[in-house]
């Protein structure tokens, strides 16, 4: 099991790269060209426009995986106490909430028919991080104590 510290561990350095990666790629019609959007692209247009939703994007994006994955980290190195998982666990649904809302998003622009959408390997590479989190998390709070 210590191969899932150093996962977890690496999950420190591959949420910022994908919160700047390309999620999808958008343009209104085939006739212009797409523009790229990242999580830290759609957080700062939210926040020139929607301040309430520009912060709970944030908390989910941004400030629960990351913090969940620091505090698994510390529990994995007996720096914090195990009596935390659930709430870590908590931290971590609220992350899946992020994935899940971007995926409406993908889907109900392509169902409107007005633009063009394609995925981007930033989502991907997003989505993989907070499942990573998540089954690192399980099996976490399945061990016994050593």
């Amino acid at each position: 099991m210590a191969v899932l510290k150093w996962i977890n561990l690496t999950l420190l350095v591959l949420y910022p790269v994908a919160w700047a990666a390309p999620l999808m790629r958008a343009g209104l019609l085939p006739l212009f060209g797409l523009s790229e959007i990242s999580v830290l692209t759609g957080l700062q247009a939210l926040w020139e426009t929607d301040i309430l939703l520009a912060l709970i994007v944030t908390l989910f994006a941004l400030v629960a995986p990351y913090l969940k994955t620091v505090g698994l980290a510390l529990v994995q190195f007996k720096l914090l106490s195990r009596r935390t998982l659930p709430a870590l666990a908590l931290m971590g649904k609220l992350a899946m909430a992020d994935v899940f809302l971007i995926a409406i998003y993908i889907t109900v622009v392509k169902g409107i028919g007005i633009g063009r959408i394609e995925t981007a390997w930033g989502l991907y590479l997003f989505t993989a991080c907070i499942l990573a989190s998540l089954l690192i998390s399980v099996v976490e709070s399945r061990r016994t104590p050593d």
